[in-house]
């Protein structure tokens, strides 16, 4: 069976909302999500149209993302002892990446995946450098 490719807003919420479905049940990565995230369809919501903006970067778009997620996932880090570590990130890629596929195939799930990757490396080193400047 043939999927589709990741084409419009629907879509791009059918990914996260599934992705973060996964995410509050792993053992691994649920504890920090769930008890740093209050209002899940406020985030459903902000995590979808975030995804949107990065991956529709051509299109006309009737909302976008200007938030900072650097400062965020510092300052969940911070919250948490400093204990959020590259296996989080791999997990949390890894459950994506899987997300995906079950879901859809074409250039833009490609992309996503691809974002996705440059997106927690980026991340990760900017929770490192912040750990270096407050000790």
């Amino acid at each position: 069976m043939n999927k589709k490719d990741i084409e419009n807003k629907e879509d791009v919420r059918l990914v996260v909302s599934t992705f973060y479905n996964k995410v509050r049940k792993d053992t691994f990565l649920g504890p920090f999500f769930n008890r740093v995230i209050t209002d899940w369809p406020a985030h459903i919501d902000r995590l979808t149209l975030f995804w949107e903006t990065s991956l529709f970067t051509t299109k006309k778009l009737e909302h976008k993302y200007y938030g900072n997620p650097i400062e965020v996932h510092v300052k969940v880090d911070q919250e948490n002892n400093q204990s959020i570590s590259q296996e989080h990130f791999g997990n949390w890629l890894n459950l994506w990446f899987e997300t995906i596929d079950e879901l859809f195939e074409g250039e833009y799930a490609s992309r996503a995946k691809q974002k996705a990757r440059k997106m927690s490396t980026f991340l990760y080193l900017n929770i490192f450098q912040s750990r270096a400047h407050n000790s």
